[in-house]
This record gives C-alpha cells, sequence and structure tokens, in this order.
C-alpha cells in the first residue's frame, strides 16, 4: 500500500452491507502491508469518524441516509483531501463512470474484484488525488503570482513629463526574488508651472511590509507636490506619513529629491541622508556638493533640511539613485563600488548610459545585486 516505511495506511469504510464490508476488509488484509480500516455503515457515521489521517475512502454509493452522486458529493466535501474510491454493483458501472467524472479517483465493480486488484486500485488512487492536489497547490500560486504581478505592476511610477522637455529614464531592481516590488521607489512629476521634480527613496528592510511602505510614501510625495508643496514641507509630511505608517520604530527612510526650475536652468536638491546624486555639466563628472542636507526620515522629531542649490547651466546630466548601485562588491571582494567607483564608471562609459551602467556594476558584483536598486537619469541638451 502506499504509506511511508513503518506506517499503516487509514482507509475509510462506507458500507452499510456487512458481508460486501467483510470481503473488502479481507482483500486488503492480503496486502503486503495492510490497512487499518475503519468501517461504518453511513454517510452520518462517517462523520463522526472521519479523521485528518485517513488517506482513502471506499465508499459504495447506495447507502440508508445517502445514494448516488449526492452521496458521493458529500463524501468529497467531507474529505477533500483523500482519494475516493467508488464500490458499485454489476448493474450500477455507469454510476461508477459518472462518479470519476464528478470527482472520484476510480470505481471498482465488486463482482470483480480480487485482493491485487483492490490493493493496486487503493494505491494508485492516492498517487492521483496526491497528483491531483499537487496541481492545484501550482495552480493557486500561479494564479496568486500572476494577481501579485499586475498589482504590483499598477504600482509602479508612470512619470508625468511633457515628451521632450528632457531626456528621462529610470530603472527599478528589486533585491527580493521574484518580486516587481522593493522598499526603493522613484518618481517623477512635471507641476503646472513647468517645474520637474524627481524622487528616489530607500525605506530600509527588503521585505513586503517595506515595499508598501515605499508605495505610500511616493504616492505621499506626488500628492504633494501636484498641490503645490515644496522642499521641507514636503519632507516633514513625508516623515509623518512614515512614522504612522511603519510596523516598527527602527524603519527610516532615505532620499534624495531634486527640483528642476521651469526655465530648466537650476535644481534645488534635498540629500536627505541619502548617497548624493551625480551631476555631468560641462564636461566635468561630479558628486553633488554640500550633501547631505540631514538625516534620514523617521530619526529625529522636527528637522529642518537644509536644501542644496546647484545651477544646471544649458546642458547637463544628473544621475540619482539608491544605495544598491554604490554597495556593490568590486570583483565579488570586501571592498565597495562607492561613489567614487560610480563616477569612474560614468567616465570610462563617456557619459551616464543607464542600462550599460547597470549591467557593469552587475558585473564587477560578480552576481546579482543583493539589495534593491532604483535608479533615475535626467539630462538636457547633448548632455549624458
Amino acid at each position: 500500500m502506499t504509506a511511508p516505511p513503518n506506517e499503516t495506511l487509514t482507509l475509510l469504510l462506507i458500507e452499510d452491507d456487512a458481508g460486501d464490508a467483510f470481503l473488502v476488509e479481507e482483500l486488503l488484509g492480503q496486502a503486503e502491508n495492510p490497512p487499518k480500516i475503519i468501517w461504518v455503515r453511513s454517510l452520518a457515521e462517517s462523520r463522526v469518524r472521519l479523521t485528518d489521517e485517513v488517506r482513502c475512502v471506499l465508499v459504495d454509493l447506495s447507502l440508508p441516509d445517502a445514494d448516488g452522486l449526492i452521496a458521493l458529493q458529500q463524501v468529497l466535501e467531507m474529505a477533500p483531501h483523500a482519494a475516493v474510491l467508488v464500490l458499485t454493483g454489476l448493474n450500477d458501472s455507469h454510476v461508477g463512470v459518472k462518479a470519476v467524472a464528478a470527482g472520484a479517483q476510480d470505481f471498482l465493480i465488486k463482482q470483480d474484484i480480487d485482493a491485487r486488484l483492490l490493493v493496486r486500485a487503493v494505491r494508485y488512487a492516492i498517487e492521483r488525488k496526491r497528483a491531483d492536489l499537487t496541481h492545484l497547490r501550482l495552480v493557486e500560486a500561479e494564479l496568486t503570482a500572476k494577481e501579485n504581478a499586475r498589482l504590483e505592476h499598477g504600482l509602479l511610477p508612470v512619470p508625468l513629463l511633457d515628451p521632450g522637455l528632457l531626456h528621462h529614464e529610470a530603472r527599478y531592481l528589486p533585491g527580493r526574488r521574484r518580486a516587481l516590488l522593493a522598499g526603493d521607489f522613484w518618481d517623477t512629476v512635471q507641476s503646472p508651472d513647468g517645474s520637474v521634480h524627481v524622487v528616489v527613496g530607500d525605506v530600509c528592510g527588503h521585505g513586503p511590509d517595506e515595499a508598501a511602505l515605499g508605495v505610500a510614501l511616493r504616492i505621499a510625495w506626488r500628492t504633494l507636490v501636484l498641490a503645490g508643496h515644496t522642499g521641507n514641507e514636503i519632507l516633514q509630511t513625508l516623515d509623518s506619513v512614515l512614522r504612522l505608517e511603519r510596523k516598527s520604530t527602527e524603519i527610516f527612510t532615505t532620499l534624495c529629491t531634486m527640483a528642476v526650475d521651469p526655465g530648466l536652468h537650476r535644481a534645488r536638491m534635498h540629500v536627505v541622508g541619502h548617497p548624493p546624486p551625480l551631476l555631468i555639466r560641462g564636461g566635468t563628472i561630479e558628486v553633488v556638493p554640500g550633501t547631505p542636507s540631514g538625516p534620514p526620515l523617521g530619526i529625529f522629531q522636527d528637522v529642518e533640511w537644509t536644501p542644496i542649490d546647484v545651477p544646471l547651466g544649458e546642458e547637463w546630466s544628473v544621475l540619482l539613485y539608491t544605495d544598491g548601485l554604490i554597495e556593490a562588491t568590486v570583483g565579488g571582494g570586501p571592498d565597495l563600488l562607492g561613489t567614487e567607483g560610480l563616477q569612474r564608471l560614468v567616465g570610462e562609459q563617456g557619459g551616464i548610459h543607464l542600462d550599460r551602467l547597470i549591467e557593469r556594476v552587475v558585473e564587477l558584483n560578480e552576481d546579482p545585486l543583493n539589495d534593491d536598486l532604483a535608479a533615475v537619469h535626467l539630462s538636457r541638451g547633448g548632455a549624458r
């Protein structure tokens, strides 16, 4: 019988005829590892005797309190994880066929069974049930994964930016396996006066709670920008949202915001405990000076973050990113890439080419990045 070594299989036999029940018990007793048989005469009694240890139910569909497929349906509802084997009379073989179509694993005609046939039928029924349950779990997992993917895709940002105004590209790589969202976030919004606003942030941690918090902060930031708020107004509100939504007081968030004026010549940045942006202007690659503006969100109360005003000129290029980009290792060793290494890579590639840059960082890391990564590249004119 299908049971682990040194373990006895438990069967539930629902049969109101004592002679037929005795025959089944005798035949199964000839198995190499005879099962434990619980015999009941009705569905009502089977409800009392059915336990989680029952792996297979043998049921006669002519019972005192239920008949035919109605009896089978009740058995399937009572024992959803057990294999069901239907016993029929010679004149009821058509019922057996319908029973299999209705969910039973197999049927047997009582007059035709012998020990070998019955033992094999029970074994195969259990294996088929196991395969059915495995397939069902796989289908459910696939459906859940597709629903999660649709949900996560819907939560990823769509930049609100006039086409052709600036070169804009963003990349998002969650560190969680098979995830589309993580604690890092980004967004780009052009306000009615023509200013262009960008945020890149990082909620500490890598789980689904941190991903949900990142989405909440991004949506709050977008709403505040569209409502005309700027600077410390936005940051203090985001700090309040973080404190209300986080699961633990230990959770904090770093972020970098940039607001480019309508003329696209100047930017005001707030680097909130976050890696400094990379800036290219006048052919020079540099880290934005004067950072940080202050500590991360969620650590100190009543913080005023210092704005950093950056002249951009006619042609410029800015890269905002999370620490997943610079905390990659170099050559798989203990040394991290860092901002200096990032500058060097941009110089080697002749500008900021985001896909090539990320590919090179992953190559240097000699493995997929463990940390989440969000990056936004914004440029004007011929600068890259």
